[in-house]
């Protein structure tokens, strides 16, 4: 693997690496733009922003779109998150210049019809909807509210209704003209690629972007609290958590192998004494999320009503019995599930892509994998501890949906 960097005039910064031996490619552009970035009045603006650039642009229909990029067998996708937005695409080698200048278009010149705003507005408000329907789903959302509640980090991604009701074809414009400056962005290309080519063609392409001044986001601000939603469903759906730390801070790759012991897999504390021993549930699980300047380590579950008043003192047993029962060959295990999972990860062009993307936007250099198989083995006994308590000391955030009477953590 060959990872070259370089910057545009414009701003743009391009990261690549290429596989020897693969057929395919990833290319993608990376916005350090998502909900975290969003006024309440808007929020839901990026993901809207998002489902729209597949709309059509000056030069392209919506459908038009996507029969080229199928036409070749390609994938054109995109996803928005709290700090990001994404537009990528996977193709053979030969396809990879149509790739990227699709992806530019859509970028430069999203037409933004209002005829196509209002029709992806009802697609938007259905996936809200369906969001709903989902508890094991919008438990998140809820979790990440009563985290943070009034900061744009416990806002949904998807927005309100009414907010998504309310945005016109202006509002897209704005947004994207305000927020979309090309020093937010990072193109990537994994796979069958070539730097020099990939830089060529960005230079071609992308040469409407504009670097100017952009808002930044509010300093989080992380409170935690209880919340309970009684809703007729044959299980009761909770999430546990408690604010852990940003990407770059000691503690992170402690709390990604605690959370792989505490929960990542069926060996793991959680999955043997919860499911295993007890038969509590069908799914548990932890996991950590970071942002630019804070975290949130979480544990999910979901069980039925009449085993909810063991659940809960199981897990709490198990938070505390942590630091007394640690044994090596535990922190081992979770180690070793660490690392392969970051080494298969580099057998996929789209994962490399991502993971390239998202370290030149949070580290501003690409980090090799060496590296982070140093960090996972630098990992002490000491460490989970020492996480593992700071974590229990903070305010912790509860939140549940299912029937029956309010159930609390403590």
């Amino acid at each position: 693997m060959a990872v070259k960097t370089t910057t545009l005039d414009n701003g743009l910064r391009i990261i690549t690496d290429d596989i020897p031996g693969i057929l395919s490619a990833t290319v993608g552009l990376w916005v350090e733009v998502g909900a975290r970035y969003e006024s309440p009045e808007v929020n839901g603006i990026s993901h809207f922003l998002e489902h729209m650039a597949f709309k059509g642009t000056t030069t392209r229909t919506a459908k038009q779109i996507a029969e080229e990029i199928e036409s070749v067998g390609g994938h054109l996708n995109a996803y928005t998150s709290k700090e990001n937005t994404a537009y990528h695409a996977r193709v053979l080698e030969h396809d990879v210049p149509l790739a990227l200048e699709i992806i530019a278009d859509i970028i430069q010149n999203s037409t933004f019809d209002p005829s196509e705003v209002n029709r992806e507005r009802h697609v938007i408000l259905q996936e809200i909807g369906q969001t709903q329907d989902t508890p094991d789903d919008i438990i998140f959302d809820y979790f990440q509210e009563t985290a943070f509640p009034n900061h744009s980090l416990g806002r949904p991604i998807l927005g309100s209704p009414d907010n998504v009701r309310r945005i016109q074809q202006d509002d897209l414009k704005t947004y994207m003209s305000q927020e979309y400056s090309s020093s937010r962005m990072i193109f990537a290309a994994t796979g069958a690629i070539n730097h020099e080519k990939i830089v060529e063609l960005c230079q071609k392409h992308f040469s409407q972007l504009s670097n100017h001044e952009t808002k930044t986001y509010d300093k989080s601000s992380y409170r935690g609290g209880h919340f309970y939603e009684n809703r007729k469903l044959e299980q009761i759906h909770l999430v546990l958590g408690f604010e852990s730390c940003p990407y770059g801070h000691p503690d992170y790759y402690p709390l990604s192998v605690f959370s792989s012991l505490l929960g990542g897999g069926m060996s793991s504390r959680l999955f043997q004494e919860v499911r295993e021993k007890r038969g509590l549930v069908y799914s548990v699980y932890s996991f950590n999320t970071a942002f630019r300047d804070s975290g949130i380590f979480g544990i999910y579950a979901g069980t039925g009503e009449a085993q909810v008043g063991e659940l809960l003192p199981t897990i709490r047993n198990v938070l505390a019995d942590f630091p007394q029962t640690l044994e090596d060959k535990e922190i081992a295990r979770s180690k070793a599930q660490l690392k392969a999972a970051i080494l298969m990860s580099l057998e996929s062009t789209s994962s490399r892509c991502e993971q390239l993307a998202q370290q030149m936007m949070i580290y501003k250099r690409p980090i090799p994998p060496q590296e982070i198989i140093e960090k996972v083995n630098a990992v002490t006994r000491e460490n989970l501890i020492g996480v593992a308590q700071k974590l229990l000391a903070n305010n912790p955030t509860f939140v549940a949906i299912g029937p029956g009477k309010e159930i609390r953590w403590s």
